[in-house]
């Protein structure tokens, strides 16, 4: 059996723990795969923290784009710590059992970071909106106040539609002998699971995704159309170079992240193949959470300067420490 089941009234079951599928059966492997994910998961934490570390230590990067810089390093972390941990614990045991606690709670505080990291991603695209297309009421359009509302807006929205989606599947039952074809509690394997209706919940998955997919896509597109439409009258080359330099990090991290949950999300669940989907997970839920501190370390010039007079201060302590001694 693979999941364990109590009886209820009326003859039905009840499921109290599921058994997750994983990435692969195969044990050859199971160990290298725990080696590469737990390698990746070590240098998302440490990305992510020392991202949001250099921002907050350093005066220079108290701006509107490195404050949502920091929450997307937030959300980043907080993603990949609901599902890798779990993930890397299931290679080396034998049996991948997860309580239905514990996959509900999973899934709700994933869909809270994933549909958060959408709209933060829009929000990025407005700020940089506002920065070249109108540069002289840059500080009064994002004011510290203006900021903090649009990440409080990005948070609410996560709560709203994970609250949405959880509670929609509270109320499936679970009553066939299967396991969740996943490596963590998704939502489409979960509803293969159901052996009542879930046509209300597809249909609240395909609507809030559509939203939370489709209404930041539109957001990062159109303001991405002003943008290059103002880069092209910049007469320069250097000005021209400086602003496309701006947006190219940001450009790299939404294609990655909206072209791997719009494979996932906005396709029937009969259609999807679970193991296709599988790997279009991985990216956003692994894969992503790494990349973007390394894709905006590496391609933001202000992000260098101040990793490297960190760095540089580190060894001259480390200088001084060696010399008293």
């Amino acid at each position: 059996c693979v999941f364990v089941t109590k009886m209820t009234a009326g003859n039905h079951s009840t499921v109290t723990e599921f058994i997750l599928a994983g990435l692969t059966e195969n044990p050859e492997l199971q160990l290298p795969l725990f080696f590469l994910f737990l390698g990746i998961y070590v240098v998302t934490v440490v990305g992510n923290l020392a991202m949001i570390t250099l921002i907050g230590l350093s005066t220079h990067m108290h701006t509107p784009m490195y404050y949502f810089l920091s929450n997307l390093s937030f959300i980043d972390l907080c993603h990949s710590t609901v599902i890798t941990p779990k993930m890397l614990v299931n290679f080396v045991t034998e049996r991948n059992f997860i309580s239905y606690q514990a996959c509900m709670i999973q899934l709700y505080f994933f869909l809270v970071f994933v549909i958060s990291e959408c709209h933060m991603l829009a929000a990025m695209a407005y700020d940089r909106y506002v920065a070249i297309c109108n540069p002289l009421l840059y500080n009064v359009t994002m004011s510290y106040q203006v900021c903090s509302w649009l990440v409080v807006g990005v948070y609410i929205l996560g709560l709203t539609g994970a609250t949405a989606h959880t509670g929609c599947m509270l109320r499936v039952l679970f009553c066939k002998a299967d396991r969740i074809n996943h490596y963590f509690c998704d939502l489409f394997p979960l509803l293969e699971l159901s052996c009542s209706s879930t046509y209300i919940n597809e249909v609240v998955v395909l609507c809030f995704s559509a939203f939370n997919i489709l209404a930041p896509s539109l957001m990062i597109f159109s303001s991405y159309v002003f943008i290059i439409a103002s880069i092209l009258r910049i007469h320069s080359t250097e000005g021209r170079s400086k602003a496309f330099s701006t947006c190219s990090s940001h450009i790299s991290a939404v294609a990655v992240f909206f072209g791997s949950t719009a494979f996932m999300y906005l396709q029937p669940s009969s259609v999807s193949s679970m193991d296709q989907g599988k790997v279009s997970s991985v990216f956003y839920t692994i894969i992503v959470p790494m990349l973007n501190p390394l894709i905006y370390s590496l391609r933001n010039k202000d992000v260098r300067v101040v990793l490297n007079k960190f760095l540089d201060k580190r060894r001259e302590r480390v200088f001084c420490l060696r010399k008293t001694l």
